[in-house]
């Protein structure tokens, strides 16, 4: 097992627990990729003892096993954009992403993204990490996004969240009263040509699972918690229009009034997962933002 206290984020240590391969101790027990090992070969970064190994060598218990992961950086543009970083280790960085703000640069937003902003945030703690996110969430959802500073911890948390081992809960505000204190939605979501950027309910797609429970009913809309048991594209917001209850401000699938609120009222407030490394359960919340409580206040 990892100990904390002696993790770096450009090195990883584990005391060797039984007689294995280096490989197997690699793959099997510290989530390493196959291809990052031809890597670790070819660039001598894999210590035993304090000596380069190859995969193939035999270790046995007690024996001292460290990787380097010597990382270049990203060529986001820096740019300090007073992101609410709530949490902060060797392997990641959890950022509470405001609406309106897109995760990564793309043609139409080519700046004043979280990466810019993690970007300037990790030259000004003088670490040499490249930017890997783990989730994504809509330009217009709000909530918490996972950045991995090594591609250790974004293989390791990629595969556990593809694996279903995260906990991911939101908050959102639907159009109309949701009858039932809590339900599930089992359906699958099919995307019906490769250039659609809407998704709908079909027989044909990837099967989904959506769990929800009754926080408040307001004025003609109800305030939900929402558990995903999968991650699809706008799963939420397929399942909620599916079931008669469009998210208010949401323009692809929901329900839009612009006195209401100027965007999809859903916010990423809470994810569970495993620390990379360390294996201990981590947890975090965000707060519901400002615009989220204002239309919580106007439909009560």
């Amino acid at each position: 097992m990892f100990k904390k206290e002696v993790q770096k984020y450009n090195l990883i240590s584990y005391t060797n627990e039984e007689d294995l391969t280096l490989k197997e101790v690699l793959l099997d027990k510290l989530n390493f990729s196959v291809r990052s090992l031809s890597k670790m070969k070819r660039e001598k970064t894999v210590l035993v003892n304090g000596e380069f190994k190859k995969p193939s060598v035999k270790v046995v218990k007690g024996d001292l096993i460290e990787v380097k992961i010597d990382e270049d950086m990203a060529n986001f543009e820096p740019q300090n954009l007073n992101l609410d970083i709530i949490y902060d280790d060797f392997d990641i960085i959890m950022v509470n992403k405001p609406p309106f703000m897109v995760v990564h640069p793309t043609k139409s937003h080519y700046d004043k993204t979280i990466a810019n902003g993690v970007t300037d945030y990790i030259i000004k703690k003088d670490e040499k990490v490249k930017v890997r996110f783990v989730n994504r969430l809509d330009m217009n959802t709000s909530g918490l996004v996972i950045v991995a500073k090594n591609a250790y911890a974004h293989h390791v948390l990629s595969k556990d969240m593809s694996d279903d081992k995260f906990v991911k809960k939101y908050i959102t505000i639907v159009k109309g009263i949701v009858k039932d204190d809590e339900g599930t939605i089992n359906q699958p979501i099919y995307r019906p040509t490769e250039d659609s950027v809407k998704r709908i309910v079909d027989e044909k797609g990837q099967p989904s699972v959506t769990h929800y429970k009754v926080l408040e009913r307001l004025n003609d809309a109800t305030v939900l918690e929402v558990k995903l048991e999968t991650g699809r594209t706008h799963q939420i917001r397929v399942h909620m229009n599916f079931i008669g209850h469009g998210i208010i401000g949401d323009e692809l699938y929901g329900y839009v009034d612009e006195n209401l609120i100027d965007r999809q009222a859903l916010h990423a407030y809470s994810l569970e997962f495993m620390q990379p490394r360390t294996k201990e359960n981590l947890e975090f919340k965000a707060d519901i933002p400002e615009d989220m409580r204002k239309l919580i206040e106007k439909l009560r």
